[in-house]
C-alpha cells in the first residue's frame, strides 16, 4: 500500500499570496478619512485655545495698566514735608462742567493751605472766564482760607486773566502778570439767537404752551418783549455791580478807577499794573524765588481721572454739548 503525503507551501508562496483588496465599498478609506478630520479639528481647537489665551492675556493686561492709570489719578501724591510753593492752576474756561471748577480748586486750595511745609499759596491762571457762580465760591473760599491759616496767596497770570478769571485773582494779596498778559474784562453779558424772522420766512410756526406769564423768557424762537429785555438787563447789571464790589475789595486803594476801569475792556499786563489791576510783572519761579522764598514747587491741582477723560471723550460728548447749548443764554463773565 503506497501512502502520499502532502507538504506545506513553502513560507515565500504564503507571504507573497495577495490578501484581500478593499473595494469602493470598504471601511479602509473612510478610516483614513476620519482621522484626518479628527486631527484637523484637534488642531483647530488647539489653535482656538492658544488665541483665546492670548487674548484673555491682552485684556488683562489692559485692565491692569487701566487699574493702574486710575489709581495713579485717584492717589495723590504725598505733600513734601519741606518748605515750598504751593501751586494750584486755574486753566481754560471756568464752569461747573470744566476742569476749572469750584469744587476741584476749592478742594486743591484746601490742601494746599492746610498742608505746613507750604510757605504760600500761587493760584497760576490761564483762562478767559466763565461763570461767575463758580468763581464766586472760589473767591469766598479763598478769603475764608487766609483768614482762618494765615497764609499769603499770590496770582500768577499766564496768557489771560480776564473776567471770571479775574474775579478769583483779586481774592490773591498780590497779582503777578507779563507784560504781554491779557487782563481785565470786568463785564457781564449774555448772549443768544433768535430766529423769529428766519420762520417767518420758512414759515415755520412756533407752538411753545406755557404756566406763567414769563416762562418763556429768552426763548430764541419767541419774539423778545420789552419787558423781558428789560428783567435781563437788570440781571446783568445786578451781577456787574457784585463784579465790580468784589474787585474793590480785592485791590483796595491800589486800584486807579477811570470810565473804563469796569466796562469790559481788557489791558496788557504792563498797563494792567499802570492801572492797578495788577502789582507786579513776574512769572512762577520769580515769585517762588523771590517772593516766597522756597524755589521747591509741589501741584495741588485736582485734575480729571483716565475715567473721567474716557467718559467725556466717548460717552458723555453728546449729552454734554446739549446741556452747554440749552444753558448757553446764562450770564457768564468773559
Amino acid at each position: 500500500m503506497t501512502t502520499s503525503e502532502t507538504s506545506p507551501p513553502a513560507p515565500d508562496a504564503a507571504r507573497s499570496a495577495p490578501g484581500p483588496t478593499p473595494t469602493a465599498g470598504g471601511t479602509g478609506w473612510e478610516r483614513e478619512l476620519l482621522e484626518k478630520l479628527a486631527l484637523a479639528a484637534l488642531q483647530e481647537q488647539r489653535a482656538a485655545r492658544r488665541w483665546r489665551n492670548v487674548w484673555r492675556a491682552v485684556w488683562l493686561l489692559m485692565a491692569a495698566v487701566i487699574a493702574w492709570l486710575l489709581y495713579r489719578d485717584v492717589v495723590p501724591p504725598k505733600p513734601a514735608s519741606t518748605p515750598h510753593t504751593a501751586l494750584v492752576e486755574v486753566r481754560g474756561e471756568i464752569g461747573s462742567e470744566s476742569e476749572a471748577n469750584a469744587a476741584a480748586i476749592v478742594a486743591a486750595l484746601r490742601e494746599a493751605f492746610e498742608d505746613p511745609g507750604a510757605q504760600a499759596v500761587v493760584l497760576l491762571i490761564d483762562s478767559p472766564g466763565g461763570s461767575p457762580v463758580q468763581a464766586g465760591i472760589v473767591n469766598d473760599e479763598i478769603w475764608r482760607l487766609k483768614e482762618q491759616h494765615d497764609k499769603p496767596v499770590y496770582a500768577v497770570v499766564e496768557e489771560t486773566c480776564a473776567s471770571a478769571a479775574y474775579y478769583i485773582a483779586v481774592a490773591a494779596d498780590r497779582i503777578y502778570v507779563d507784560k504781554a498778559s491779557l487782563v481785565g474784562s470786568i463785564g457781564v453779558l449774555m448772549d443768544g439767537f433768535g430766529f423769529t424772522g428766519l420762520m417767518d420766512k420758512l414759515g415755520v410756526e412756533r407752538r411753545l404752551l406755557t404756566a406763567g406769564a414769563n416762562k418763556g423768557f429768552l426763548d430764541p424762537f419767541s419774539p423778545q418783549t420789552e419787558r423781558h429785555r428789560a428783567h435781563a438787563q437788570q440781571m446783568l447789571d445786578d451781577i456787574h455791580r457784585q463784579f465790580i464790589e468784589v474787585v474793590r475789595k480785592g485791590r483796595g486803594e491800589r486800584l486807579k478807577e477811570t470810565d473804563d476801569t469796569f466796562s469790559g475792556l481788557v489791558w496788557t499786563g504792563q498797563r494792567a499794573v499802570e492801572m492797578g489791576l495788577a502789582d507786579e510783572l513776574g512769572n512762577l519761579d520769580y515769585v517762588a524765588r523771590e517772593v516766597v522764598q522756597a524755589e521747591d514747587i509741589v501741584d495741588y491741582t485736582q485734575r480729571e481721572s483716565v475715567a473721567e477723560r474716557l467718559a467725556r471723550r466717548f460717552g458723555a460728548g453728546a449729552a454734554e454739548s446739549m446741556w452747554r447749548a440749552a444753558r448757553g443764554a446764562w450770564p457768564a463773565w468773559r
